[in-house]
């Protein structure tokens, strides 16, 4: 099997909801000046040379949120690849999909290419996502991460490798 290299990862991130049962999924809004100012959206970046998918995933939750090994509670490979058509590079982009579960009461430090951020009930979060492929990743989360039987499957460590059950 050869392997395929996304160009990007995506991070979605999530932690209980506060107070009560259920998730807050964290949605970000791009900073003008950017492609895209305005969307909210997950974190989202360029893998460097050399990189791994998941140390890259793990690299741009910590530039874009601060978020570290702390405030790790999981780490999740959503089973998501998405393509997509990218006018501004004239190319089909591939994203390579991640999330991150972060311990209640954790909050962003955000980096300049956020100027906003909201913590959102997945309902919310599906209505200020734009692309269908942002949506299917919240569903994957309410889907597959909120129920501890299904969410083994899918657990990832730290060091990118399949979590042991």
């Amino acid at each position: 099997m050869s392997p395929f290299r996304p160009d990007l990862v995506d991070v979605w991130i999530f932690r209980a909801a506060a107070p009560g049962p259920g998730v807050e999924i964290l949605m970000l809004r791009r900073s003008p000046g950017r492609i895209l100012p305005g969307l909210w959206q997950c974190v989202s970046g360029s893998l460097e040379a050399g990189e791994s998918v998941t140390d890259g995933a793990l690299r741009e939750l910590r530039e874009e949120t601060g978020f570290g090994g702390r405030e790790i509670e999981g780490f999740f490979d959503l089973d998501q690849v998405n393509q997509f058509h990218e006018p501004s590079v004239g190319a089909i982009v591939t994203a390579a999909i991640f999330a991150v579960r972060v311990s209640d009461g954790s909050e962003p430090a955000l980096s300049h290419e956020h100027d906003a951020m909201r913590w959102a009930a997945p309902a919310q979060a599906f209505e200020l996502a734009v692309w269908p492929a942002y949506r299917e990743s919240i569903r994957r989360i309410e889907e597959n991460l909120l129920d501890a039987e299904r969410a083994i499957w899918f657990e990832l460590t730290l060091a990118g490798e399949r979590a042991r059950r």
